[in-house]
């Protein structure tokens, strides 16, 4: 049953609800906002407290500070006691900025610190600008580091780019600037920073490129050592003189710039020429020093010390190698489809005189000169020759040029072009193929390859037909070696270059012993072999290989599509065998052994020094004449007169120049 409402009086039911208690404006605030920043401020102090913290609990330890880490190094000298390279960490001794030209301090505070002695550690200026600098290009393009920074990174952290690594780097900047005097820090710095070419330090750089002290170096030198630090590679003068050259130039214009030296000063500095030591200048040589490095640690041992090896490399002759390879290369016309190429050259006894495995070292550290294994072509010929005439033929001896077959196998010559009967030593001048194949099908193929093996070709060969034309692989290395006892006398040489290793103490540890009396070929052979690689260069196939006022003599090779062409010969004291084509093997634009190689052979006998080459065994002069005059020859050994049969007039145009081989 509903239950009614209770009665509630009237008055009651007529009051109206009590109003809600409105809140006063103006009441006191929850957090006043000086309050609210300040709370922040100890919160981020405290995370940046925290942070420097973890960072510096990571800090690598500083009391070795005045040890100076070292590896072992070793020197390289030439056969006459020039500096070549050296391998391993080299520093100088200890040198304080009050004994420095103080030009020197103040190249290296132009490029790396302007205001090295003002700021506390960290340039806060520099870094500003470096980050709006980088902002802009979208990447990192400038530095803020001080020399301080750079100094801590170098000694205590790691090269990773990081920015707990920045932090450290900073800390550490800040305490070497609290611990040291700024001439102190300076001193650390230019005592320890990297200059490039294995050197450490201002003194062991000066050394390395100028070959005296630091505290002699003039204007223009001093400027191209501040160079050097943003990267010690790439404005290296032995690496480039040329742009070492422009960046010393950039180094005088900011010492104008900022007050340090007068516009006479820099004029003057940069008109002067700057001498780099010749050991430091021919970086073509890290090939040959990357050939014996190997040898050198096997012999001396992995705890050697500091080793002085003295190697059988010319440093005139390496140049004079360099600039001939380079310059004929560098020329579309003579280069003619050629990007790459090779040359070694053994005095008698087989020590490497020069070796230059490419046209640039920077660029690509293969040596074409030991690894290249190529096909050699007419080069090849030499030997079948020689095995001919140990077999009883002559230089005068006639055979046909025609066409041959042997089997299904029909080589052909250059041009397809044929000259009927003519002498052996006019049949080797103009590299018939046919005739070459024709002697050593007389003589035997495996006479041609026991010969081979006998002057010192290792290579893998196989005796059959193509055997006389080269088409098996060598490297320019090997055939040097093996065409050295045409020039000697007869004498096998095994390619060496180490002469001795010594300690810095001058204690021998190994001495290289003379090489053995083996003679491999009688002197007969060796006259009559003498004659028709002399008749090659007078008036053969390698006429470009002539050098004026020097007997030479050699022997082309081009192969099939001419992918590799070749020269190798004799003259003033030294073997030489160049290797010109392309890495991938592509096709040249028809360069033949009579070209790019033969041009380079010239340069290089007409730059390298005609004496002071010779080892033990010198080319005898025979017991004839260096090339049998041809009936008709006047003074100058003309070459023999051309038949009536037709012929192709430009090839004809071509050989008249000294084009290419007829092969």
């Amino acid at each position: 049953m509903a239950r009614r409402p209770r009665n509630v009086p009237a008055a009651d039911r007529a009051r109206p609800a009590p109003a809600r208690r409105r809140r006063r404006r103006g009441g006191k605030p929850g957090l006043p906002l000086w309050r609210l920043f300040a709370a922040l401020f100890v919160i981020g102090a405290l995370a940046v407290a925290a942070l420097l913290v973890s960072v510096a609990r990571d800090l690598p330890d500083t009391s070795s500070l005045a040890a100076v880490e070292r590896s072992s190094t070793i020197a390289f000298l030439d056969h006459r006691g020039r500096l070549i390279a050296r391998r391993g960490s080299a520093h100088g001794h200890e040198v304080a900025v009050a004994d420095l030209p103080p030009y020197l301090v103040d190249a290296v505070l132009a490029v790396e610190d302007r205001r090295f002695y003002s700021h506390p550690g960290v340039d806060v200026i520099g870094l500003s600008r470096a980050m709006l600098a980088n902002i802009r290009a979208g990447h990192i393009v400038q530095g803020g580091s001080t020399l301080t920074q750079q100094l801590a990174k170098n000694l205590f952290l790691s090269p990773e780019r990081t920015w707990r690594r920045k932090l450290q780097e900073m800390m550490l900047a800040f305490w070497l600037e609290s611990r040291f005097t700024k001439d102190e820090i300076l001193e650390l710095y230019l005592n320890r920073v990297y200059f490039g070419g294995g050197a450490y330090g201002i003194e062991a750089a000066s050394l390395r490129y100028f070959g005296k002290p630091a505290s002699e170096v003039t204007l223009g030198e001093a400027a191209l050592l501040a160079g050097l630090l943003k990267a010690p590679s790439r404005y290296s003068p032995v690496n480039d003189a040329s742009r070492a050259a422009a960046r010393a130039t950039v180094v005088l214009d900011l010492m104008m710039q900022t007050g340090r030296i007068t516009e006479a000063e820099r004029v003057a500095a940069a008109s002067t020429p700057i001498r780099v030591s010749r050991g430091a200048s021919s970086p073509g040589a890290q090939y040959f020093i990357d050939w014996i490095f190997p040898s050198v640690r096997e012999i001396a041992g992995p705890s050697h010390g500091d080793l002085v090896v003295r190697t059988t490399l010319d440093v005139d002759a390496q140049r004079a190698a360099e600039a001939a390879l380079e310059g004929v290369l560098a020329d579309p016309a003579r280069a003619a489809g050629v990007s790459e190429g090779a040359l070694v050259s053994l005095a008698h006894d087989g020590s490497v005189r020069a070796m230059v495995g490419g046209r640039s070292y920077v660029r690509s550290q293969f040596n074409r000169a030991i690894l290249a294994s190529r096909q050699p072509g007419s080069a090849f010929k030499a030997f079948v020759y020689a095995s001919a005439f140990e077999a009883g033929l002559s230089p005068d001896d006639v055979r046909d040029d025609r066409p041959v077959r042997v089997g299904d196998w029909e080589p052909q010559n250059y041009n397809d072009t044929y000259r009927g009967e003519m002498t052996l030593r006019e049949a080797f001048a103009r590299s018939s193929n046919s005739i070459a194949v024709q002697i050593a099908e007389e003589t035997g193929r495996g006479h041609v390859a026991r010969l081979t093996r006998r002057l010192g070709m290792e290579s893998p060969m196989r005796a059959d037909r193509s055997l006389a034309l080269g088409a098996y692989e060598v490297t320019p290395l090997e055939l040097a070696g093996a065409y050295t006892p045409f020039a000697n006398g007869g004498y096998r040489v095994s390619p060496f270059g180490i002469i001795s290793i010594e300690t810095e103490a001058g204690d021998l540890v190994f001495e290289t012993p003379p090489p053995a009396d083996r003679r491999v070929l009688d002197a007969r052979t060796v006259s009559r072999m003498q004659d028709l690689l002399r008749a090659v260069v007078v008036w053969g196939t390698g006429r470009n290989a002539a050098v004026p006022g020097l007997e030479t003599g050699g022997k082309t090779g081009t192969t099939n599509d001419f992918r590799d062409a070749w020269f190798a010969g004799y003259g003033a004291d030294v073997v030489t065998a160049i290797w010109t084509g392309n890495d991938d093997n592509a096709p040249t634009d028809h360069a033949t052994g009579g070209g790019p190689p033969a041009l380079i052979f010239s340069a290089y006998m007409q730059s390298a020094p005609h004496s002071g080459l010779a080892s033990g065994h010198s080319r005898p002069a025979g017991d004839g004449p260096a090339v049998a005059p041809l009936p008709g020859d006047t003074e100058t050994v003309a070459a023999p007169a051309e038949r009536e049969e037709p012929r192709d007039p430009i090839a004809a145009f071509l050989a008249g120049l000294g084009g290419p081989d007829s092969e």
